[in-house]
């Protein structure tokens, strides 16, 4: 079969398009497939130590409401229990031979203490729900401090680890989140627990025959209930592809960005097609699974039906032979059901703790190891300014990669130069710019403030000495003041001089509300700033801190010709001692550094002046004639 792409001149065969089982599963369910092999009962088995997870966690958050909510939850057990052997008292006294208003009246202490245990039951477990109510958001907050805690300690360099970083992805997208989600349900399974033990134990006092009626009672729902979740759980399995699948193009179709090309390129009805396959098909899973469900759930009522009878008969040759009274039967019944009640909830929370405790050890897996790449706390704080900054043979290797990124680097930077850096892509440029920033530390050689090692000193205190402009700068979504000062409070002067000095006062001058205005168009009165004027407010961020070395990555990627050299003009004029950095790709713009670094593949391959590189013939004079040869005149 084939059909026409609407608005196109071709032809579009089913074949071309992409199957279902291409899209790989997302992080959140990378254990999918562990829940999906294995049985109840070794769920079971592995249950306790995620009880235990989850109560040493609820404990943390508060002590108070974890203890509040276990006692009044086991309180709710007792009272249950307590009402069912005062319901004997009230069936005996009513079943009782005599008139109807003595055996009433005989009834009623009885009856006075079936609805005073109702009563404090109610109140204990209202108790309880407030006391977990209380707790869940401490248990979500302090989770949430702990991850982002970490993910804000740890080294620079874990960033660009793709294992730390998909360990990351699972922690947020899913660890983190269940972690309420886990107590709440741990202790779910602990009132169940209590009220199963609550109701064998009544069933016990009556007549110890009774017991084995309640398993004949509530296995047969146990059953169905565990059997139509499991088939649930592998049906979302299976659909795991195809949603994200369908995600996708719900995206491409509804999403800002990919709009305009949907009309350009006349994409609609080739996304639809493509919508609508995958959605019936999820559609047809989906009707399989409720005819599943439902063959699951009558058979699961049938075998009750049969289970229950067989405790009526039971009960009936109980009563005939003299074995219990009927007061006691009548109980009986009352008892199981209330087990059949806690045994489903039990089952139920039994398979959500298992599943949401494989993605919440994701996280504390996380946590641990994130706590081991954190740096060491260092005493010493880095030297106020410095005369020359020396690097030594400096060797860099990022996580997963074979080949260095910095292969046996030295420079000197003396206080108050212009040095640039330049170098084709994947030269080593920005990675030595890291370095110097204290972002990352070096494999082999060392970085040295005058004679002060960097990585021997706080690296919170160093980077407080260095201000940074870099290329892929944040645009964070605070109002432009902040977006300039960063938190740091240095008086409004100082922040319409940084302003000025990137050419920044422009661009704020336009907004509505001046320096108050939130630059994000996803809060009332937001606005959005252009590529280039964003790049303007990311210079004066770095011209506000008043480091001594700035570090300009690329800083006129964003701005056109006339705005790129007003801006450069800008930095030599108003450097006021500082040592500045420049890393760029534009050699017209290093032409009057002090000292220029030429990288290839890791190395210093040469340096000097502009006038001394042009005059070697080297790879920067290669460079620097290939970008002038576009300007000149053919």
């Amino acid at each position: 079969m084939t059909v026409t792409q609407q608005g196109g001149h071709g032809h579009l065969s089913e074949d071309d398009l992409p199957d279902l089982e291409e899209i790989e599963s997302p992080q959140w369910a990378r254990h999918y497939g562990t829940m999906a092999t294995l049985s109840f009962l070794t769920v079971a088995r592995r249950l306790p130590g995620l009880i235990r997870q989850a109560l040493r966690m609820a404990w943390e958050a508060s002590p108070r409401d974890t203890a509040a909510t276990i006692t009044l939850n086991m309180l709710g057990g007792v009272f249950t229990a307590f009402g069912l052997l005062a319901t004997t008292g009230v069936l005996t006294a009513l079943l009782q031979a005599g008139p109807t208003p003595d055996r009433v009246r005989d009834a009623l202490p009885s009856l006075l203490l079936v609805g005073l245990a109702a009563v404090v039951r109610t109140t204990v477990q209202a108790g309880a729900g407030w006391a977990e109510s209380r707790l869940s958001p401490q248990v979500s907050r302090i989770t949430e401090e702990r991850l982002y805690t970490l993910t804000s300690q740890v080294e620079l360099v874990c960033f660009d680890d793709p294992e730390f970083h998909d360990a990351l992805q699972r922690a947020r997208m899913r660890g983190m989140r269940v972690a309420d989600l886990i107590v709440s349900t741990a202790i779910d399974i602990v009132s169940a627990l209590v009220g199963i033990v609550a109701a064998a134990g009544v069933l016990g006092v009556l007549h110890p025959v009774l017991l084995p009626l309640l398993l004949l009672a509530v296995l047969p729902d146990a059953w169905a209930a565990v059997r139509s979740a499991r088939l649930r759980y592998t049906t979302d399995l299976r659909l795991i592809p195809a949603r994200r699948r369908k995600w996708i193009i719900e995206e491409l179709l509804a999403d800002k960005d990919t709009a305009a090309e949907v009309r350009t390129f006349t994409m609609r009805g080739f996304l639809l097609r493509m919508f609508d396959r995958v959605a019936r098909g999820e559609q047809q899973v989906m009707l399989g699974l409720a005819r599943q469900q439902t063959f699951a759930r009558v058979l699961g009522e049938a075998l009750g039906g049969v289970g229950q009878g067989v405790v009526y008969v039971t009960l009936g040759v109980l009563l005939v032979i003299g074995a219990v009274p009927l007061a006691v039967a009548g109980t009986a019944v009352l008892a199981i059901r209330s087990a059949q009640t806690a045994l489903a909830n039990l089952m139920f929370s039994t398979n959500r703790l298992y599943e949401e405790g494989l993605y919440f050890t994701d996280f504390l897996d996380f946590a641990a190891h994130a706590e081991s790449r954190k740096s060491a706390p260092r005493e010493r704080k880095a030297p106020e300014g410095f005369e020359r900054i020396m690097v030594e043979d400096v060797t860099f290797t990022y996580p997963a990669t074979e080949a260095p990124a910095l292969r046996g680097v030295s420079a000197r930077i003396e206080r108050g130069e212009v040095v640039a850096l330049v170098g084709e892509n994947g030269s080593g440029k920005t990675t030595l710019a890291k370095i110097l920033a204290g972002l990352y530390e070096p494999d082999g050689g060392r970085v040295l403030w005058d004679d002060v090692d960097v990585t021997e000193v706080d690296p919170d205190s160093l980077r407080g000495r260095i201000a940074v402009i870099a290329q892929d700068h944040t645009r964070w979504p605070l109002t432009a003041r902040h977006n300039i000062t960063m938190g740091m409070e240095r008086g409004e002067g100082e922040v319409a001089r940084a302003a000025e000095v990137a050419g920044a006062d422009q661009v704020i001058a336009e907004l509505r509300h001046g320096y108050r205005t939130l630059l994000d168009r996803r809060f009332k009165n937001g606005h959005e700033l252009s590529g280039g004027q964003w790049q303007r407010i990311a210079v004066a961020r770095g011209f506000y801190r008043d480091a001594p070395l700035l570090i300009c990555d690329e800083p006129t990627a964003a701005l056109d010709a006339r705005a790129e050299h007003a801006l450069f003009e800008r930095i030599r004029q108003h450097a006021d001692g500082r040592t500045v950095l420049l890393i760029t790709h534009r050699l017209a713009s290093v032409r009057y550094a002090d000292r220029i670094y030429v990288l290839d593949h890791g190395k210093v391959r040469e340096h000097g002046t502009h006038e001394e590189l042009i005059a070697l013939d080297g790879l920067y004079a290669e460079l620097y004639n290939l970008q002038a040869q576009a300007y000149r005149p053919t």
